[in-house]
Order: C-alpha cells, then sequence, then structure tokens
C-alpha cells in the first residue's frame, strides 16, 4: 500500500507522455533539420570560390527553363486535377495521354520536314501539329474513360487507380509494339530556332511559344470552367454527383468532357514537350507524369488554380533546387538527381501539407 502513491505518480507521468502531441513534435523537428540543411546547401553554393561559382546568367537562364518547363507541366497536370475533381480517382495513365499526341503528330512533323512544308509554311505546320496532338490525346483519353474507367466508376477506390497503372503500361507497350523502342528525333522548325531578348533576359523562341501558349490555354480553361454552362455543371459534378444527376446533370457527358479537356490540354503540352526537347519516345510520358502529379499535388489536387501553380513552382525547384543545394556538398551531377528532387518534394508535401499550397492542409482518404 505505500508504493501506491509513487506507481500513482509515475502512472501520471506516463499518461502525459503519451498524451503529447508527438506528430506535431516530430513535424517540427523535421522541418527544422530540412530548413537548416537547405540554408547550408544554399549558402555553400553561393559563398563558393569565383571559380567555382555558377554565374548570374547561369541562374538567370535556370529561372526561364524551370518556368518553361513549369509551363508544360502545369497543362499535364490540369488534367490530373480535373479527372480527380470529378472522379476523386488518380489518372495515372495520364502521362501516355500526353505521350500519344506527341507521338503521333511527330510522324506529320517528320513527313513535313522532308516535304519543305514545315519551313516553308512553319504557322500554319504548327497549327495542324497541334491539332493532331489533340486529337490523338483526347482520343486515348477518352477511350480510356469508356474501356477503362466507367465500368469501375462504382468500384473501390484501389480498384480504378490499379487499372490505370496497368493501362499505363499498356500504352507504352502498345506504342513500342507499333513503333519500336528507339527514341525518334522531333524536328523544330527554322522559324522558332534562336533566342530573342526580352527586358535584358535572353529567352529562346521556344521557350516563348511554351509561355504564351500555356498561359493562353489556362486562361481558356479558367473560363471554360466558371463562365461556360457545362463548366459550372463540371462544378456541380464535383461538388455531388449524385445531388447533380437529381439536378438534371448528365454525369456521363460531364466525365467524358472532363476527359476531352484533359485529353486537349495533354496534346497541347506533348507538342511543346516535343519542340522543346526535340525527342519523342515510347516512355516519355512517365517521368513528365509523375511530375506533373506531383505538381498537382504540390499546388492541391482537385483546385485548378493549384495545379497551375503546382505546375511554375515545381519547375523552378526543379531547375534550380539540385544545382543549388547540393553543389554547395560538392555532390556531383547534381542535375541529374532532379528526378529525385521531384519525389523528394512529393514525400515532403504529403508529409507537411497533404493537402497542397491551395487546398485545405488536411489530408484526404482516398
Amino acid at each position: 500500500m505505500a508504493s501506491s502513491g509513487p506507481a500513482r505518480a509515475v502512472d501520471t507521468q506516463l499518461s502525459g507522455f503519451a498524451t503529447l502531441p508527438w506528430r506535431k513534435i516530430i513535424l517540427g523537428i523535421l522541418g527544422a533539420t530540412i530548413s537548416f540543411v537547405v540554408v547550408v546547401g544554399a549558402f555553400k553554393t553561393l559563398t563558393l570560390p569565383q571559380a567555382e561559382r555558377y554565374s548570374g546568367d547561369f541562374w538567370v537562364d535556370q529561372v526561364v527553363n524551370g518556368l518553361g518547363q513549369g509551363a508544360i507541366l502545369a497543362l499535364i497536370a490540369l488534367g490530373y486535377t480535373l479527372v480527380y475533381g470529378i472522379l476523386r480517382m488518380i489518372n495515372f495513365a495520364h502521362g501516355e495521354v500526353f505521350m500519344a499526341g506527341s507521338f503521333i503528330s511527330f510522324f506529320f512533323a517528320d513527313a513535313y520536314l522532308e516535304s519543305g512544308f514545315l519551313n516553308n509554311q512553319p504557322y500554319t505546320a504548327l497549327l495542324i501539329l497541334f491539332v493532331v496532338s489533340i486529337a490523338a490525346s483526347t482520343l486515348v483519353a477518352v477511350l480510356l474513360e469508356r474501356i477503362a474507367y466507367r465500368p469501375l466508376r462504382n468500384a473501390p477506390r484501389l480498384v480504378p487507380l490499379i487499372t490505370a497503372i496497368g493501362a499505363s503500361l499498356f500504352l507504352q507497350n502498345a506504342f513500342r509494339g507499333f513503333f519500336g523502342a528507339q527514341p525518334r528525333g522531333y524536328p523544330l522548325p527554322d522559324i522558332l530556332r534562336g533566342s530573342i531578348e526580352l527586358f535584358g533576359i535572353k529567352v529562346s523562341k521556344v521557350q516563348l511559344l511554351v509561355f504564351i501558349t500555356a498561359i493562353v490555354a489556362m486562361l481558356v480553361l479558367q473560363a471554360f470552367v466558371n463562365r461556360s454552362r457545362t463548366g459550372r455543371s463540371m462544378r456541380a459534378v464535383a461538388e455531388d454527383s449524385e445531388i447533380a444527376s437529381l439536378m438534371g446533370i448528365d454525369v456521363d457527358r460531364i466525365v467524358v468532357i472532363t476527359f476531352v479537356v484533359g485529353g486537349i490540354l495533354a496534346g497541347i503540352a506533348g507538342v511543346l514537350f516535343a519542340l522543346t526537347f526535340e525527342q519523342v519516345q515510347f516512355t516519355m510520358g512517365f517521368k513528365p507524369g509523375i511530375a506533373a502529379f506531383t505538381a498537382a499535388v504540390l499546388g492541391g489536387i482537385g483546385s485548378i488554380g493549384g495545379a497551375a501553380l503546382g505546375g511554375f513552382v515545381l519547375g523552378l525547384l526543379q531547375a534550380m533546387g539540385p544545382p543549388l543545394l547540393l553543389t554547395g556538398f560538392g555532390i556531383p551531377s547534381p542535375f541529374s538527381l532532379k528526378d529525385a528532387f521531384v519525389f523528394l518534394i512529393l514525400i515532403l508535401v504529403l508529409v507537411f501539407r497533404p493537402g497542397g499550397l491551395l487546398g485545405s492542409g488536411e489530408a484526404e482518404k482516398v
């Protein structure tokens, strides 16, 4: 009986120990550690000896390159976020939707180069390439919805997710079987070669085309979703598909339109990507697809503005993060680690802010 007092005190201490907000404490320590590493890495990189230090022009080029890549990622990420907003599923085959448009447009671009049409009538040729890419990506997206996803609409969420991964692998290998495994050089019109100077910054003509096309596409999408009757129906279905159906909205039609819009954006991104890197191959949809998914999560999956913001932010982080943070630690070839950098960003977002930059910050069950 005499030991009951100390035992009770120990139990009280253990109870208080167990009720501490351990998740917040661990995240706080992890966040402080990451911040310390980032600050130290950036400081060491920026204070390297003059002979080893990156020049100011290098950082300007990285910003321009990052924004260009971010614009392409934003277009692809919008396809992810639109489908998620309507169906609450991640369409992991969307990278192959992007690949299909780019790959099919290559054959037209190659034929136009051989005939001289690509350089003699570059504006018409580019317009046709965009139309072909959009048509191919849209067709693949609609077929995916009709064949792979619609029969599983009421299935547990894990089932369509696995189906999307299977569809991605099927499309990759189908294109490999039809067109071969070797990369193809995507021809660039002479009119897009070289660079121009804007506000004292040198920007390549391809990057300028990427900026203008991506921004126009995003503005048109925003206007379509916010002001058109179909866009309002899409928002209603995203809010509650059952209530929207009771109000007379054809949910199947809205879902198909959502995949069509995502396919259009992927087709535009496909041509911009091919013109930027001047190469296409059957695996080209995987890395941009993962990066675009990361951008959608970073900005806030389900948010159109968040997907656009996430694309540009991730593009900048990809371009500037590895050289800024890793060079100071003496890590060789930091640029080769940018894909690992994407996965690191995805993990950190899911840990610290699952809802994304423009989301609620709360994790959502999938």
